[in-house]
């Protein structure tokens, strides 16, 4: 099949973004990463698959300085691209081919119902990855789409739209400049995905409402903003304050070969998300801070059942537009 850069979208398409192939066996070398500490969805030793292949990707080093929106999405694109594999081998399982899982606690949208009713609404989701959580809304009823900057990562959702019969429509594009018209969609969610990489913040949030119809819902998770201050350490270390809270200086890595910016990811505070939510004419219904559950024992990066227990890793977001 030809590539494809919108795939049934033509309701709401208003400009076209970047095409992506949809291929799925297009060889992408794994990512090297070093310990960071805001990866939220990075690779430990234990979780390792041996079908994720070796991580014999550029070598990197972490910094903390300021970068534009543009350094972190020529960063961030091809980074996903190097990783996905590798992720979607190591996490797939856990997520679930029509999976919604709000974060590395395991706690899903059937469990906490931040999305509310989807039966009939038409849902964007910000950073989709392999759309697991869309195809979940499609069982539900709902009409979801994802959106992507990693065209391997959408690669990865047309083969499990191939597998489940479930079909995603999806689209390569930035969450700073959604392809879709004015009020096009009732529901926009974001688990884990775009706005952690995103630097202009207040506009992808301003794209957010412009394309929700009036009262529509937005729902995001994120790293909880208090683990900033923390290293990526799933043990004992993880618990002891190495760095400000306010520090809101992006981390950054940065090949060490050709000197670029190969990844970038950004800091907002519990209140700066609360003033960018309310700026843009959102009411904030529920902030949930998901406790560890009772015989969850996975490690996830720096999430772990000994930091659990004493330290939230996750904060998710529900607003209403007004």
């Amino acid at each position: 099949m030809a590539p494809s850069n919108c795939r049934d979208l033509a309701p709401f398409r208003a400009r076209t973004p970047g095409a992506y192939p949809v291929e799925v066996d297009q060889a992408i070398t794994p990512v090297a990463r070093p310990e960071a500490p805001i990866d939220p969805f990075g690779p430990t030793g234990s979780d390792l698959s041996s079908d994720a292949g070796s991580s014999n990707g550029p070598i990197v080093r972490a910094e903390r300085r300021t970068v534009s929106e543009a350094e972190s999405r020529r960063a961030n694109g091809p980074d996903w691209d190097r990783y996905a594999d590798e992720y979607q081998a190591t996490h797939g399982p856990f997520l679930g081919e029509a999976g919604f899982v709000w974060g590395p606690e395991g706690l899903t949208e059937a469990d906490l119902g931040v999305l509310g009713d989807v039966t009939g609404k038409d849902v964007l989701e910000l950073g989709s990855g392999a759309c697991q959580c869309s195809r979940w809304v499609n069982t539900q009823g709902g009409r979801a789409y994802g959106l992507d900057l990693s065209g391997r990562q959408l690669q990865h959702s047309r083969r499990l739209d191939e597998q489940t019969g479930v079909v995603v429509p999806a689209v390569q594009a930035t969450a700073t400049d959604l392809p879709f018209a004015d009020d096009s969609f009732d529901v926009v969610f974001c688990s884990f995905g775009a706005l952690q990489f995103v630097s202009d913040i207040e506009h992808a949030v301003a794209e957010t409402v412009r394309v929700l119809r009036p009262g529509g819902r937005f729902a995001f998770s994120i790293t909880h903003p208090t683990r900033w201050m923390f290293p990526d350490d799933p043990g004992a270390e993880g618990l002891i304050a190495a760095q400000s809270y306010w520090d809101r200086t992006p981390y950054v890595e940065v090949d060490d070969e050709t000197g670029e910016v190969s990844y970038v990811e950004h800091h907002r505070t519990l209140g700066d998300w609360v003033t960018i939510l309310a700026r843009a004419g959102f009411r904030i219904t529920d902030l949930v801070e998901p406790e560890w559950p009772e015989g969850h024992e996975r490690i996830w990066g720096g999430w772990s059942r000994t930091r659990g227990l004493l330290t939230p890793g996750t904060a998710i977001f529900g607003a209403n537009l007004a």
